[in-house]
């Protein structure tokens, strides 16, 4: 008769599969609550203390921790003096090994968890059950997943149980424990730049490709993905997302939470082609649509309000990629699922200006990480160093735009009103040609009279700020911070141009 280690925090399933293994001939072990259960069911179960011959001790932290134990799970059946030994001490081999561990990541997530209460729920025998089998998995069958439990019963009766199977189980255990070492490591840490930064994600799903058709891709999530994010967000429409949607799709998302009144951003490559806020979500989408009635086409719709019926029948009318938004009416939903390739996505904005971690980039041989760029721009501390001075519209613009210019690629010029882009300058090698695109872009508008300038840095010479003031730019607003910040301030005050300091660069590489 084969003997199986049975010790689980999560008992789903676990009645089933114990019965699974009795049906297999396999004596059964248990611990404390994991006995309590089977026991209860009429499960035939062996206390772990008539394996061990000592209790449960403080508090069960103690209880598998023995020799009698690890013996039967680490002895190889290939080696003779390894079960000479078995023989020597009276240890049963212990053939199969289902743990899965305390709950730790859901004990933090609680609101008022205490350090004390989170300790507690630190496995340490655990992690060393299943890592012990899993390092004798050429002997010892082992699962830490109640999902794996039919899969396991089944290789057991077909005797297909293998070498590949083993070590496959082997591998998850070994990812799983070091997810979980990592959500203990990073709790207790207080260092907001640790030594060692270790990082676990699982994988959401496989991908048709990458960025290009010969580039293969898959989409990792958080363990616990916050509520208002692309990985947590709800398809209720559409074919499965890209690679370039999901970046896209989380890009759309960092801007759209910079707006409080219904606002609705267009998004295309990484960059907003048009933002416009108003006092519904439908003249919001009149804004947007607006902005650029050419980029928009394929691109990325993000609304912080239900889309109702009015903005579905506007938006239905292009070809988008994907629409995001916190809920979609009945009939606007019916609208739009016409196209039966759009994506229609929801996520949680009551949850969108909580707080966020910190932003990773991946470079060749290492990682970059830094805080988001989540400065708030108050016009209270603008320095207005020109002769010119903006009035309060101007100036309500240039918020308006210091909340878009973060999302735009550097080097980025963007020229809006109050509630409107007019025209997006992005990525340019030289900030002559962002403000010569941004330009172009907005000068056929109707109000663009009524546009401001915003630069996401400093000027390096004043010949941005002359080719704007040669087409019409009254107001611009730039960190500052240039050697060749006064010949800016006086090409400003010779062509009458009001010029703001905001002392804050807004780089998006």
């Amino acid at each position: 008769m084969r003997r199986a280690l049975l010790s689980v925090s999560d008992k789903t399933g676990l009645v089933e599969f114990a019965q699974t293994l009795l049906a297999q001939d396999f004596e059964i072990v248990s611990t404390g609550g994991t006995q309590a259960a089977l026991a209860a069911a009429g499960v035939a179960v062996t206390p772990i203390e008539d394996v061990t011959h000592f209790p449960e001790m403080l508090d069960g932290r103690v209880k598998t921790l023995n020799p009698l134990v690890f013996g039967g799970i680490l002895a190889r059946r290939d080696n003779p003096e390894h079960q000479q030994t078995l023989v020597d001490h009276a240890i049963t081999p212990i053939d199969l090994v289902c743990v899965n561990l305390y709950p730790f990541a859901a004990t933090i997530a609680q609101p008022d968890v205490t350090l004390a209460a989170a300790v507690e729920q630190i496995d340490i025998g655990g992690p060393s059950l299943i890592r012990a089998a899993a390092k004798n998995y050429r002997d010892v069958l082992v699962v830490c997943d109640p999902a794996d439990y039919d899969q396991v019963g089944h290789a057991l009766a077909e005797h297909t149980d293998d070498l590949r199977f083993r070590k496959h189980l082997a591998a998850k255990v070994f990812h799983h424990t070091a997810h979980y070492d990592a959500v203990i490591a990073t709790y207790l840490t207080d260092d907001a730049k640790p030594d060692t930064l270790t990082l676990t994600y699982k994988r959401k799903q496989a991908l048709r490709y990458g960025e290009n058709p010969q580039q293969t891709a898959t989409f990792y999530q958080d363990y616990e993905p916050a509520p208002f994010s692309i990985a947590a967000a709800n398809q209720l429409h559409g074919k499965p997302l890209s690679f370039n949607n999901i970046k896209d799709a989380d890009a759309a998302l960092g801007l759209i939470r910079e707006f409080s009144d219904p606002t609705v951003v267009a998004l295309k490559h990484m960059n907003p082609c048009g933002i416009g806020s108003a006092v519904d979500l439908s003249t919001a989408w009149d804004k947007c649509y607006a902005a650029d009635d050419i980029s928009i086409f394929g691109g990325i719709i993000v609304l912080n309000r239900p889309v109702d019926l009015a903005t579905a029948t506007k938006m239905h009318k292009l070809f988008l990629e994907i629409i995001i938004a916190p809920a979609f009416d009945d009939d606007a939903y019916d609208v739009l699922a016409k196209k039966k390739n759009l994506r229609l996505l929801t996520v949680d904005f009551a949850t969108a200006q909580q707080p966020e971690p910190d932003e990773l980039v991946s470079v060749r041989g290492g990682l970059l990480r830094q805080e988001r760029d989540n400065v708030l721009d108050d016009p209270a501390d603008f320095q207005v160093v020109s002769h010119a001075q903006p009035t309060a519209d101007q100036l309500a613009a240039i918020s308006f735009g210091l909340k878009a210019i973060k999302f735009v690629k550097s080097n980025a010029i963007l020229i809006n009103t109050a509630d409107q882009t007019l025209g997006v300058g992005p990525g340019q090698m030289n900030r002559i040609d962002a403000v010569k695109i941004a330009v172009g872009k907005a000068e056929t508008k109707p109000n663009y009279a009524q546009g401001v300038l915003v630069s996401d840095a400093f000027f390096p010479m004043d010949d941005c700020v002359a080719y704007a003031a040669e087409h019409g730019i009254t107001v611009i607003a730039e960190p500052g911070g240039s050697i060749r910040d006064q010949d800016s301030i006086a090409m400003a005050d010779k062509l009458g141009v009001a010029l703001i300091f905001t002392g804050n660069r807004h780089f998006r590489h």
